[in-house]
C-alpha cells in the first residue's frame, strides 16, 4: 500500500522551529523579497510604485520604514497588504501562517492564540485574514470547459438545534420549519484531475439552499463542461447548461456513469473542521471557512513550505482587509 503523502518526507519542507529561530531582521528580509520580488526585496513605493526610496528610522513597532523620493510617502513592507497596521513582530506573523498551514483540517482561533501568546481577538482576526488570502487565489476564476469533468454537490452546516429532553417534546429536525435560521448550505464545484496526480480546482460558496447557488455555478463553471451531480431537485436545471450525469445516492454511491465522491471528500474535510476544531462556523463566516477548506483541498499534495510561501505571496499581493481591518473597533459584522 502506497504511503500517504502527509507521512512522507516531501510533505515536510518547513518546520516551525526554523521560523521561530529567525531573527527579526531575517524575517523582514524574507517578507521583503516576497513583497518586492522584481527588485529582490529593495523597497518600491506602495503609492506611486517608484523604486527610488531610502530607509528612514524604523517605526515604534520596529518595522522598517522607507520614504519615496518622488511623492514623499512613508511606507513599510506591510503597507498596502493584508498585514497593514500590524502590531506584532513580523516573525510572529510568519509563525502564524506556518501553524495555520500545518493543520490539514483547520486551526481554531483559540488554539492559535495559545500558540502565539496573544489575545483571542488578535488570533481571530489574524486567522480570518489568512483565510481571506487563501480565498483570493480563486477570486473570479472559472473552471471546467470542453473535455473537463466537474462534480457539483451541496451540504448543510451550522444552526444546531438542541433537542428537547423528553422524547415526546422533540421536533422533526428534517422539516424546514423546525430548523435554525442560521443553517446554511455550502455548495461546491470540484474539478476532476486530468492526469490523476495534480488535484483539480475547488470552488465553494454558502447559500440558503442548493437551488439558490445555481447562479454561482453558472457564473464559475465553463460551458461545455461535463457535470456530475446527485438526484437532488435543485440540480434539475443543470442539463440546460451543461452535459449532466446524475447519480442516485439512495441506491448507490457511484456507478460507471457518474459519481460525486470528490465533492464528498471536500465536505468530509469541512465537516471535520466544524466538529473537531471550530465547533461553530455558521452565519456570515461560513463562506470563509468553506473557501479555506477548498484551498486546503487544492494544495493537499504540496509541502508545508510551499503552502506557507504560497499564502505569504497572497498576503503581500492583496490590499488591507475591508472586513477585518479594525474589526473589533466597530459593531458591524464582516460580510
Amino acid at each position: 500500500m502506497a504511503q500517504h503523502f502527509l507521512l512522507s518526507a516531501a510533505a515536510r519542507s518547513l518546520s516551525l522551529r526554523q521560523v521561530l529561530r529567525m531573527q527579526e531582521a531575517e524575517a523582514w528580509r524574507m517578507f521583503r523579497k516576497l513583497r518586492w520580488p522584481k527588485t529582490d526585496g529593495a523597497p518600491v513605493c506602495s503609492r506611486c510604485a517608484c523604486v527610488a526610496c531610502w530607509e528612514c528610522s524604523p517605526r515604534p513597532s520596529g518595522a522598517p520604514r522607507f520614504r519615496c523620493s518622488a511623492c514623499g510617502h512613508d511606507f513599510s513592507p506591510t503597507s498596502g497588504t493584508l498585514f497593514a497596521h500590524h502590531k506584532l513582530p513580523i516573525r510572529d506573523y510568519l509563525a502564524a501562517i506556518a501553524v495555520f498551514c500545518n493543520e490539514v483540517k483547520g486551526k481554531s482561533a483559540l488554539a492559535l492564540s495559545r500558540d502565539l501568546g496573544v489575545q483571542y481577538k488578535t488570533a481571530f482576526v489574524l486567522a480570518h485574514k489568512i483565510r481571506e488570502a487563501m480565498a483570493a487565489e480563486m477570486k473570479g476564476v472559472r473552471i471546467g470547459g470542453a473535455g473537463r469533468v466537474a462534480e457539483v454537490d451541496g451540504a448543510y452546516f451550522g444552526g444546531y438545534v438542541r433537542p428537547e429532553n423528553r422524547k415526546a417534546d422533540r421536533k422533526d429536525l428534517r422539516l424546514a420549519e423546525n430548523r435554525s435560521d442560521k443553517r446554511q448550505c455550502v455548495v461546491t464545484i470540484r474539478e476532476r484531475s486530468l492526469d490523476g496526480v495534480t488535484p483539480g480546482r475547488t470552488l465553494a460558496t454558502a447559500a440558503a439552499s442548493e437551488a439558490a447557488a445555481m447562479g454561482f455555478i453558472k457564473a464559475r463553471l465553463e460551458r461545455g463542461s461535463t457535470v456530475h451531480a446527485d438526484e437532488a431537485p435543485a440540480w434539475n436545471e443543470l442539463p440546460a447548461y451543461f452535459d449532466t450525469k446524475r447519480i442516485n445516492h439512495s441506491v448507490e454511491y457511484a456507478n460507471d456513469e457518474a459519481c460525486t465522491n470528490q465533492a464528498e471528500s471536500y465536505f468530509c474535510r469541512l465537516r471535520r473542521a466544524e466538529l473537531g476544531h471550530h465547533h461553530h462556523i455558521a452565519g456570515p463566516y461560513l463562506a470563509r471557512y468553506a473557501r479555506e477548506m477548498a484551498w486546503r483541498e487544492d494544495h493537499r499534495r504540496h509541502s508545508n513550505g510551499a503552502q506557507v510561501r504560497g499564502v505569504l505571496k497572497l498576503v503581500v499581493s492583496n490590499p488591507p482587509s475591508v472586513d477585518f481591518c479594525g474589526y473589533w473597533q466597530r459593531s458591524r459584522k464582516a460580510a
